[in-house]
């Protein structure tokens, strides 16, 4: 449970500073996902974890 708590913080400090360092960038970035068909987002979104878990497996 420890570890899930600290990946859930290191997410939180990402997302965080890049939505601080870049506010105009993530601004265009949200209005292009909002065009990209749903099929398309979600398989980015399941690549996207797909490299997380390996990362992870190669990690542990």
């Amino acid at each position: 449970m420890t570890d899930f708590l600290t990946a859930l913080g290191l997410v939180l400090v990402i997302e965080g500073a890049i939505y601080a360092l870049f506010p105009d960038g993530m601004k265009r970035m949200m209005a292009v996902a909002l065009a990209l068909p749903a099929a398309r987002l979600r398989a980015m979104g399941l690549a996207a974890a797909a490299i997380g878990i390996l990362i992870v497996w190669l990690v542990r």
